[in-house]
């Protein structure tokens, strides 16, 4: 048994060093004061940083510091101003964060206080319902935008979609931006404080708006601000700076105003290192911008061999010259963009350039956002969360008994290295989130309880408990990886082709599918070894769920079943019909916004304001999203709500008749458009669509056609009819009957679900084809159902525990998305044996030497998953 010794412990070692990654990537776990956390902070000449410190705190002067240039508003700006003041180099204090390859003194000890900065807060973000965050507007110039309406709202939208690529490229961040009024973009950012350094948003607001443009070949000025009439017509002044001994140089240059191309011919930008201190930014064109570029650069040098004078062609970001090279040979491929970067500047730099703005943006507002969400409603459903966590761990436990505390472990250790993972990619927990991850426990279960029900027949058969563990493994480690790759496939459309919340969604899930994967199949098992060595779990095998014997004739209940469940869908697409624009929430389209000013002493409560909310009614003042807001020029707190479209006046007359106590003012009204983008929708739309068909080619390799038939027919079965009874349930007061942001995921998370589900009972058939060469197709399909009833029931309702305490003690959002979910879980275990199957029974007309025939096809093929 020392083999066997040596594998159980090497499978433990392996899941102590991806735990001990996960923990650390989750580190720190919460945030800490910038104050208290520099004091402790400094690793080298502490009694003298000691002393930098006094002096800092000195200087920090919250109220005088506008007109006293002395003193500073935060201590994180008076390290800063101190040290550019007395060229003090930060970095001799810190000598873990390395800024040696930074020379110039200012930028290093900026880049050094943004790390220490970012080292201060915690690795996984609150979102702006349970901590709130920042929000900011950027205004578009207006002389920059069409007058003709659709074609200025194509612009808002473009500027959108860049703004989201920028701040949410990888879908975790969780941010709210969209647009306002006519002419600009609110972003709302959580987790981010302004408390300790105020200019930290600078970088999330940065335009990025590139242009190439001609520098004057033969003048210069004279000085930083020439007379105007020493500046030739069409040109301005800017100032470029270069790095020499440590010190930056200012140049002033007279650049063209009229830009000879701009950053829409870019095609892909990344950072390259130009030498062991130094980064530029790599540009490769588009195959117009490479004809542009071509046409630019092949005039400067003709002008060049006339004139017998070098031209610059400046390079313009955001209105500040980053460089001037002198055209050395034609360029229609690809350029660079050199400017004394460092890696983090060249990254940051490329990262903008590869969603670059065709108008130029100004920041006009800065707020503080405070949670959306009321303490009472977060709390209840925190404690809703932990409710269904345990509502799983007892219905396991009284399943399974040890072996039961065996899957529980490796779930909650499979969610932890899931949120570790999440944390390395600076993801953002909401609530919806926080509800997904506890939905993610009862279904992560699913492949434990796989390998126990094939463990349970084996050993029911007579069988060893040694060789029950081998051969329920081995058994199904098949179904196992097939049915997290047809969800894997799935995960990868979705962040491939979505933007947004979307690609988000895709990553957590392909990332869960390999987490569940790896401790279903090392940590499980080493644990079931360990438990089977020393007979822990023999007792636990013994009773059975649902009798073998179980012969439920399921195909007999087929037409009818099918027939009333697309009745329901019918229902369901009628009374979307029938809600029209109101089964959507102003998430998807957009509303009013109004500001009110109110009485400090008599601050209304969010939860009473938010309680208020009629989401489903056309006569009522509808669906209210709240918060408080702080503006940090004139430090006034507003109370800020987004309502439905035209409802704004209606909605500030109530909460006037309500609470006259507030004295609540009116400040203004603006329309708003939708947080969740028509381009996030539709491409939500088309990863779907692509999801299902590139499952179908899956499993049409993997199985046979048919079964793919099968499973698509019924997946979407189950997201119509999951989608339209939420919909009626709305109509009859149950939930809010409107789709939200949340919602999307929602939905992705049941047809995930649902394409498990059927997995699992193809497989079986799959099987059970080939160990009943004599049986009817209709008898093999009733008896893989029934085989596999106890697995379906089980994961059932380990879900649906979890799921209820979220829809019963729960609150707002969380309601509805556990509410979907319940619905798609029911719809999904329904279609896996009344829908699914009976549609491969229809598809092969009864017959199953047309299934054979393929099947021996692909069985000659070498097998995949052979463990």
């Amino acid at each position: 048994m020392s083999g066997t010794n040596s594998s159980i412990f090497g499978k433990f070692i392996i899941t102590a060093l991806v735990v001990a990654w996960a923990i650390g990537s989750m580190v720190p776990f919460g945030d800490t004061p910038f104050e208290d956390y520099i004091k402790t902070r400094a690793t080298a000449n502490q009694q003298e940083f000691v002393q930098v410190l006094k002096d800092a705190q000195a200087r920090v002067d919250p109220v005088n510091y506008r007109s006293d240039k002395t003193k500073s508003p935060t201590l994180y700006i008076a390290l800063r101003d101190l040290a550019n003041a007395k060229e003090i180099d930060l970095s001799k204090y810190f000598k873990d964060i390395n800024v040696s390859d930074i020379k110039i003194l200012k930028k290093k000890n900026d880049i050094l206080l943004k790390e220490l900065y970012r080292q201060s807060k915690g690795a996984l973000k609150k979102g702006l319902d349970i901590q709130g965050g920042v929000s900011f507007t950027l205004q578009v110039d207006d002389t920059n935008l069409n007058a003709d309406e659709l074609t200025r709202q194509g612009q808002l939208d473009d500027v959108l979609t860049v703004m989201n690529n920028r701040i949410n490229g990888l879908g975790v961040t969780e941010p709210t931006i969209r647009i306002v009024g006519g002419n600009a973009i609110e972003v709302q950012m959580p987790g981010v404080s302004l408390k300790d350094n105020p200019e930290a948003i600078e970088e999330l607001s940065r335009p990025a708006k590139l242009e190439f443009r001609l520098v004057h070949r033969d003048q210069r000025p004279t000085s930083a601000k020439p007379l105007p009439s020493e500046i030739p017509a069409g040109y301005e002044v800017l100032m470029m700076e270069t790095e020499r001994n440590g010190r930056v140089i200012e140049e002033p240059m007279f650049v063209k105003r009229r830009a000879e191309a701009k950053g829409d011919i870019i095609a892909k930008a990344y950072p390259a290192m130009e030498d062991a201190n130094r980064f530029s930014v790599s540009m490769e064109f588009t195959s117009e911008g490479g004809k542009i570029f071509e046409k630019i650069t092949s005039e400067i040098l003709d002008g060049d061999r006339r004139t017998g004078t070098k031209q610059s062609l400046a390079i313009v970001l955001d209105g500040r010259l980053m460089s001037a090279p002198h055209i050395q040979s034609v360029i229609k491929e690809r350029g660079s963009i050199t400017g004394n970067f460092t890696r983090r500047e060249a990254i940051e730099l490329a990262n903008a350039l590869n969603n670059p703005l065709a108008v130029g943006l100004k920041r006009t507002s800065l707020n503080e956002v405070g949670p959306s969400l009321a303490s009472e409603a977060r709390d209840s459903s925190l404690m809703a969360a932990g409710i269904g966590t345990l509502a799983v761990i007892a219905f396991m436990v009284a399943v399974y008994f040890g072996m039961g505390f065996i899957a529980l472990i490796s779930v909650f250790v499979n969610i932890l290295i899931l949120v570790g993972v999440l944390a390395s990619f600076g993801a953002t927990m909401t609530l919806p989130g926080i509800a997904a991850l506890v939905l993610t426990i009862g279904m992560a279960v699913d492949s434990n309880i796989l390998v126990f029900e094939r463990m349970r027949e084996e050993t029911l058969a007579g069988k060893s408990l040694w060789t029950s563990l081998q051969m329920g493994y081995e058994k199904a480690f098949s179904t196992i990886v097939d049915a997290n790759i047809t969800t894997l496939i799935s995960a990868l459309i979705l962040w491939k082709f979505g933007t947004g919340p979307v690609k988000g969604f895709g990553i957590t899930l392909a990332v869960g599918i390999f987490t569940t994967l790896f401790c279903a199949l090392v940590l499980s098992r080493a644990m079931l070894e360990l438990a089977v060595k020393y007979n822990v779990i023999r007792k636990a095998l013994t009773r059975t769920f649902i009798s073998n014997d179980t012969n439920i004739k399921f195909l007999n209940y087929a037409k009818k079943s099918f027939i009333v469940s697309w009745v329901i869908v019918i229902m369901g697409i009628v009374a979307i019909v029938y809600r029209g624009d109101k089964t959507l929430s102003i998430d998807f389209t957009g509303g009013d916004v109004i500001t009110m000013s109110f009485n400090a002493d008599k601050k209304i409560p969010i939860g009473e304001i938010t309680a208020l909310s009629e989401s489903t009614s056309d006569t009522g003042i509808g669906e209210i999203q709240a918060s408080y807001q702080t503006d940090l020029a004139s430090k006034s707190e507003t109370l800020v709500l987004q309502v439905e479209s035209e409802k704004g006046e209606r909605v500030f007359e109530m909460l006037s008749k309500k609470f006259p106590q507030a004295q609540l003012k009116l400040l203004s009204q603006q329309s708003v458009g939708a947080s969740v983008s028509g381009e996030i929708t539709r491409d939500a739309a088309i990863a779907v669509a692509l999801s299902l068909l590139a499952i179908l080619m899956y499993i049409a390799l993997r199985f046979e056609f048919s079964y793919g038939i099968g499973a698509i027919v019924a997946t979407t079965h189950d997201v119509l009819l999951t989608i339209g009874l939420y919909v009626i349930f709305g109509l009859l007061g149950i939930g809010s009957g409107q789709f939200s942001a949340p919602m999307v995921a929602a939905i992705l998370m049941v047809m995930g679900y649902s394409i498990n589900d059927k997995i699992v009972v193809f497989d079986r058939i799959r099987e059970e084809l080939v160990m009943k060469p004599t049986m009817s197709l209709r008898d093999v399909i009733n008896l893989s159902i029934n085989r596999t009833l106890t697995r379906t029931l089980l994961t059932s309702m380990s879900t649906i525990f979890a799921t209820l305490a979220l829809f019963i003690f729960g609150t707002g959002i969380v309601v509805d998305f556990s509410l979907v979910f319940l619905l798609g879980i029911l719809t999904g275990t329904f279609s896996s044996i009344f829908i699914a199957s009976p549609v491969f029974f229809w598809w092969n007309k009864g017959n199953r030497a047309r299934v054979e025939k393929e099947q021996e096809a692909n069985a000659a093929k070498p097998k995949d998953w052979e463990m």
